[in-house]
């Protein structure tokens, strides 16, 4: 018999934390985008057969049932017209999650779940997805600001990786779909003996912005209104983004730019976006649908 198809969704892991809900409700543009559904996954760990287990069995579907529920609410009170499919599956959270990857156009996890109470870190499910996952992961930041900032940029880092020119576009259609300014990132390192080198430094910028720009041109030249800029970055791109979180939205990055995703799942990137509303978006252009 053939195998049975499983039609692409934006898949959201709930978990009955806040975070998950803010990702529930950040994924609607991108299902409403692709005119597909957002699937909300909840899953359960499997308990023994014992009378204690199937309490306690019955006790974790009940609670799955009403986090699955607020996610679904949250996500109609917004009158957007996307179809909301829910599920509640048995298995442990990131098997579950890198299993339903493999159909999906996106996952979306909040930052932090309900299990992790430090604000500052991004929580193990997250941090796991990144590598293991099949689609794209979107990791949602958000808190509970009722003021509405506008929108915040999205800002795209590039490297020498074979993912870049699938990252770049990926940034582009974010920042179309959320009508954002796009910012477009490159780092380098100044050899030791330019380091204080005021010239060498502005020489430097100067040539990885014209590579940038180069980059560009054809989706300026596609999207005229799209506000795109390259920003060149002597240095860490952290620094970057600590000094602007407060005006980013969304930072797009490659799979495989090992230094960019260390550097933002790491202490100190967490330690660069405290506070911030800046959500994660890995792309990895081999598990594009």
């Amino acid at each position: 018999m053939p195998e049975s198809f499983t039609p692409p969704s934006i898949v959201v892991g709930i978990d009955g934390s806040r975070g998950a809900v803010r990702a529930a409700v950040w994924a609607i543009d991108e299902a409403v985008s692709r005119d597909i559904p957002l699937r909300l996954l909840y899953s359960i760990d499997p308990l023994g057969p014992d009378p204690v287990a199937s309490q306690e069995a019955a006790s974790q579907q009940a609670s799955a049932e009403l986090a699955v529920r607020y996610a679904a609410d949250a996500v109609e009170a917004t009158q957007r017209p996307v179809k909301v499919e829910i599920d509640i599956l048995p298995g442990r959270p990131v098997a579950t999650l890198v299993e339903a990857s493999r159909t999906a156009a996106m996952i979306c996890v909040g930052a932090v779940g309900l299990k992790h109470f430090d604000h500052d870190r991004i929580g193990s499910t997250a941090t796991a997805l990144v590598t293991a996952a099949h689609c794209p992961i979107a990791i949602v930041r958000g808190s509970e600001r009722t003021a509405d900032p506008g929108p915040g940029w999205v800002v795209v880092e590039l490297d020498e990786s074979p993912d870049s020119a699938a990252v770049l576009q990926f940034g582009v259609q974010e920042a179309r779909l959320r009508n954002a300014p796009l910012r477009v990132l490159s780092s380098w390192q100044s050899r030791f003996t330019d380091v204080h080198d005021s010239h060498a430094v502005s020489d430097g910028n100067r040539m990885v912005r014209a590579q940038l720009d180069r980059r560009l041109s054809h989706w300026k030249h596609q999207y005229p209104d799209l506000d795109a800029r390259p920003v060149a970055i002597h240095g860490s791109v952290l620094n970057y983004l600590a000094k602007h979180g407060e005006e980013i939205q969304l930072v797009v990055v490659g799979a495989r730019n090992a230094g960019g995703i260390e550097e933002l799942f790491g202490p100190t990137g967490s330690a660069a976006m405290h506070n911030t509303d800046c959500s994660v978006l890995v792309v990895d252009r081999q598990r594009l649908l």
